[in-house]
């Protein structure tokens, strides 16, 4: 089987109802993103960052995975996939997909507020609300799973592992302005056939990209047309 490597971001979960910041004004759901989403935010106000957070589990409970979650899963019938998302939600799992790497940590676990992100001790909350006061067994306070601005990406190194080894990589979802995550496509190997969906012209210098300028879901529609064309891998 051929590797396709999916890098995801915030548009393949718009169409599911979940926002991102960058389409506000560097708002995210009302909020300012340097109040919720840095390192700086938790040791200022946690109490703030921590009532974001169950906000958004509360609103990921009651959201379903759209047709590009659904299309990227049933991928893994011909291609070895793994997706490496910049989201935090988990609809891509709920979708069926196998090999999720979440770069930016995951809204439904949180850990000790003293842990690393690729550290132990990282709870599994599901959609419950955490408060301050709540800690581990050691009596450590916990926070949200989450890699914030201002932070180590740890997931990276995996995550570029897996790009040097694709032969087709699918970029969906994201601008490619959020960075390290927008910097995984410059380790592609030569001759690896890289697709670009958003429906925004998006042009990444000195790297031939073949984008689809639709949304998600039609772009992913669009996309397993052409990877189901068995003439395709002959071009």
């Amino acid at each position: 089987m051929k590797r396709l490597l999916i890098l995801s971001g915030a548009g393949v979960s718009a169409e599911s109802g979940i926002k991102t910041f960058r389409d506000s004004d560097g708002l995210w759901e009302n909020y300012p993103v340097e109040d919720v989403a840095c390192i700086e935010a938790w040791y200022r106000n946690p109490s703030l960052v921590l009532q974001f957070y169950n906000e958004r589990r509360a609103q990921l409970e009651h959201a379903k995975p759209n047709k590009a979650h659904l299309i990227i899963a049933s991928l893994e019938k011909h291609f070895e996939v793994c997706v490496v998302t910049q989201n935090i939600d988990n609809l891509h799992e709920r979708a069926g997909s196998s090999h999720v790497i979440h770069l930016h940590g995951e809204s439904t676990k949180v850990r000790p507020e003293n842990t690393p992100a690729n550290g132990k001790g990282v709870i599994d909350i599901g959609y419950k609300a955490i408060h301050l006061g709540d800690t581990d067994e050691h009596g450590i306070q916990l926070r949200p799973h989450i890699v914030w601005f201002g932070e180590e990406v740890p997931m990276m190194t995996q995550a570029i592992e897996e790009v040097e080894k694709a032969d087709i990589m699918l970029i969906i979802g994201t601008s490619l302005a959020v960075y390290p995550a927008a910097g995984l496509i410059h380790y592609a190997k030569p001759g690896t056939k890289i697709f670009l969906i958003d429906p925004k012209p998006i042009h990444v210098s000195g790297i031939h990209i073949t984008q689809i300028q639709k949304v998600a879901t039609e772009g992913m529609q669009e996309f397993q047309k052409l990877m189901m064309d068995e003439d395709f891998f002959e071009k």
